[in-house]
């Protein structure tokens, strides 16, 4: 394996920020539950309080309607219940509809029965049609109880980004509440949660240079809200008990800074992204580049190598230095046909392979790239001569 790396993976897992790290640390070298009412437990308190500004701000929310969590899988399976709470009352949610392409852990359909499930087409570019979901809302009786759309924001795998307040539309109008996933959206897209016309957004710390083991959900008003996925004391307002993460939540606190900040430069690392892509072109001819004329992140790059099995292009660029995935980060450990490009129609291709990048992300890694790409073209056509 290569003594040098080039970390092309960021939708997976971003790197650590300095100053998200920085605020880590700060915590954990002094002492205080962030529950307790002396100094120390209240400097806790205040770190906490500092982080769910800054991650509302991230959101245009309020400060008021974060509840931190474990990451975005706990988040998911928080919102996708049929027990709400609306004020005082409750709130009965019939159905959920899921896109065919979302990340498993909406796709799980969390708290509801199989039956109460339905998975929504995507097309060739992985967009969602609205008319159809227009259609299939519109075939429920109003007996049945609310519905429940759960969508991405941009998808993790092929950075395809839905057209979210068209569809907050369609789901407003059938009287549904919209819970959006914007972890691979957050500090690559502006998030606005009223703009979106979002009931709920899923964020994760991880994905944007914080530490793992964080996450939140924002909602658009503290009136709706989803039965606790965890119980006991009275954190979080109730909505999320334990005793908090305060240093993982002070290292997502900083990281929404920087990933605020960051937008700015995003058209940089949209050019950066197309340059790998160019190098994939110049000595691969016949490559995929999936959903290249869509609207995408512009750090992410999803592609096929017709012909070559994913494990075996993925173990090459490891060897040379590349860390990029097959797909999903939670399903990356079994190589195999992805669910993604299934609901978009590839499936005939089997998986593919992901690069995504960050801010950090330069010409070293470029360059190293290049040359593997190189090498596997050149092993690739030295393999179809002996055949």
């Amino acid at each position: 394996m290569a003594a040098e790396r080039a970390y092309l993976d960021y939708n997976a897992s971003a790197p650590l920020l300095d100053k998200a790290k920085a605020a880590m640390l700060a915590v954990l070298e002094s002492p205080g539950n962030a529950s307790s009412v002396h100094g120390e437990g209240r400097a806790k308190r205040a770190v906490i309080d500092r982080a769910r500004n800054h991650v509302a701000q991230l959101c245009n929310a309020s400060p008021d309607n974060v509840v931190f969590t474990s990451g975005a899988t706990e988040a998911a399976s928080t919102l996708l219940t049929p027990e709400y709470r609306m004020g005082r009352g409750s709130l009965v949610i019939g159905h959920l509809y899921v896109l065919a392409s979302d990340h498993p852990c909406l796709l799980g359909g969390g708290h509801f029965a199989a039956d109460q499930i339905t998975q929504l087409p995507v097309d060739v570019d992985g967009l969602i049609n609205v008319e159809a979901l227009k259609t299939e809302l519109g075939r429920r009786s109003k007996d049945d109880g609310q519905a429940i759309v759960a969508c991405h924001f941009a998808n993790n795998e092929s950075g395809v980004i839905q057209p979210v307040a068209d569809i907050s539309a369609v789901v407003k109008d059938a009287g549904g509440l919209l819970v959006v996933d914007a972890v691979q959206a957050a500090g690559r897209l502006e998030i606005d949660i009223e703009a979106l016309g979002a009931d709920f957004l899923i964020l994760s710390s991880h994905k944007i240079g914080g530490p793992q083991g964080a996450g939140a959900i924002v909602s658009a008003t503290d009136l709706l809200m989803p039965a606790p996925l965890v119980t006991g004391g009275g954190q979080e307002k109730g909505h999320r008990a334990g005793t908090e993460n305060v240093a993982a939540i002070a290292g997502f606190g900083e990281a929404a800074v920087i990933a605020g900040e960051r937008l700015g430069g995003i058209e940089a690392v949209r050019n950066l992204r197309d340059r790998f892509e160019a190098a994939l072109r110049a000595h691969i001819a016949d490559v995929i580049i999936v959903a290249d004329e869509a609207p995408r992140l512009a750090n992410t790059s999803l592609f096929i190598i017709p012909g070559l099995k994913t494990e075996t292009a993925q173990i090459a660029f490891d060897l040379a230095g590349i860390a990029l995935s097959a797909g999903s980060a939670c399903s990356s450990g079994k190589v195999g046909d992805s669910h993604v490009l299934a609901a978009m129609g590839l499936g005939s291709h089997g998986s593919a392979l992901r690069l995504s990048i960050g801010a950090e992300t330069g010409e070293k890694e470029l360059v190293m790239f290049q040359k593997a790409v190189q090498g596997i073209a050149e092993r690739r056509a030295e393999k179809g001569k002996a055949a």
